[in-house]
């Protein structure tokens, strides 16, 4: 196994009783990627992070982390926000770092990095009580990464937010892969996942549906919208194109799906070779969601 792989599940299955909440699920994490484990309330991502963090145990299959198999000193080098720390209201957030950390058995002189990272060097001496949610959260993030861990454990960090705090806390978690840490983290927003993580593993009642970097998961589903005058010569036109997977109908136009990846550039002037002029011509780049409800349906 190459060394580049941050975590690796192979095969992990789990029941609760008849209850098959993983299902022999497989893939692995790469180094420096954001990583979403998407999927739909009670498909397993939570069973998923409480196995590899340790706190439950598999009925079978293996994981690794850092191409070992698990042991205590790698959990020095994860860190993690399956659930939001006690912070005390009525201290400041420096006050509270000081005391998360003393907990860890981390020292104190980290504290500055994760609250400038954090974008909260301004606010160290403010209450808790008096951040917004967003700050909350980011402050519950400074704590994962105090100790300077080389993975984020996140178990639906934007959750209970309002859109401010979702997005403070998506563009921190970006800015933290662009750094180069690993982070993993739990999501049932596809949105979330489209705009954050590199690369997706998408649970559905514990099954694997697909996993891989968030652009081969969407890889050839480009679809072109295409129209002219003389529909059913244009449609003659793309049914003899050898690449064509689907033509569909649609508000007096076609939407085409190639499975090669086709340029409009191309189309547009295989049809004006053909005698045909597009008055129509729009790329609509498959999102995510259709891809979602197409694999979860």
């Amino acid at each position: 196994m190459e060394n580049n792989q941050i975590l690796s599940l192979h095969q992990v299955s789990k029941n609760y009783g008849p209850i098959q909440a993983l299902k022999e699920v497989s893939f692995e994490v790469p180094a420096g990627s954001v990583f979403g484990v998407l999927g739909p309330n009670g498909s397993g991502k939570t069973t998923l992070l409480g196995i590899i963090m340790d706190v439950l145990k598999a009925n079978s299959g293996t994981y690794q982390w850092f191409g070992q198999p698990p042991h205590q000193d790698q959990r020095k080098r994860i860190g993690t926000l399956l659930e939001t720390p006690n912070f005390y209201h009525y201290y400041s957030a420096i006050r509270n770092l000081e005391i998360t950390a003393a907990i860890k058995g981390r020292g104190t002189d980290d504290i500055e990095r994760v609250l400038k990272l954090t974008e909260l060097w301004e606010r160290k001496d403010s209450k808790f009580s008096t951040f917004s949610l967003g700050m909350k959260q980011r402050l519950a993030i400074a704590n994962a990464l105090l100790g300077n861990p080389e993975v984020l454990l996140l178990d639906e960090p934007t959750n209970g937010l309002d859109p401010a705090g979702i997005a403070e806390i998506r563009e921190l978690i970006r800015q933290l892969g662009q750094r180069g840490t690993t982070v993993i983290m739990a999501s049932h927003l596809l949105d979330e996942v489209e705009k954050v993580c590199t690369h997706v593993a998408i649970l559905k009642k514990g099954v694997l549906l697909t996993s891989g970097h968030v652009d081969q998961v969407l890889a050839n589903e480009d679809m072109i919208e295409i129209g002219a005058a003389d529909l059913s010569r244009l449609e003659g036109v793309l049914s003899s194109l050898p690449d064509v997977k689907s033509i569909r109908r649609h508000n007096g136009s076609f939407q085409v799906i190639f499975t090669e990846g086709r340029t409009a550039e191309q189309l547009n002037r295989h049809c004006f070779e053909q005698g045909i002029t597009l008055n129509y011509l729009a790329v609509k780049r498959k999102s995510l969601e259709a891809r979602f409800i197409e694999l979860t349906n």
